[in-house]
């Protein structure tokens, strides 16, 4: 059985994009430690990646409560208990 997924052309688009700008910042830091910059620089850049990852993994977090439904298929809002346990799942 499979769970909510990303249907919208704009969210998708906007979810790609994000992580293009994520990996686009992964391989700056690669290229940071190529060239021995200084420790506290690069680590600014990592925090930035991590956090960069962070808003797309809520994004997608809101994108499987917004598609919550049950199993006939009628959409409805997950509980609080229920958006609890996505992010302990997952974050």
């Amino acid at each position: 059985m499979r769970g909510p997924q990303m249907h919208d052309p704009q969210a998708k688009q906007a979810m790609t994009a994000r992580l293009a700008r994520v990996e686009g910042q992964v391989r700056a830091i690669q290229r940071m430690i190529e060239r021995d910059e200084e420790c506290e620089g690069i680590a600014q850049q990592l925090s930035a990646a991590r956090k960069a990852l962070d808003r797309a993994f809520y994004e997608m977090v809101a994108c499987m409560i917004r598609a919550g439904g049950n199993d006939r298929g009628a959409p409805h809002m997950p509980s609080a208990e229920q958006v609890a346990e996505l992010l302990a799942r997952y974050a």
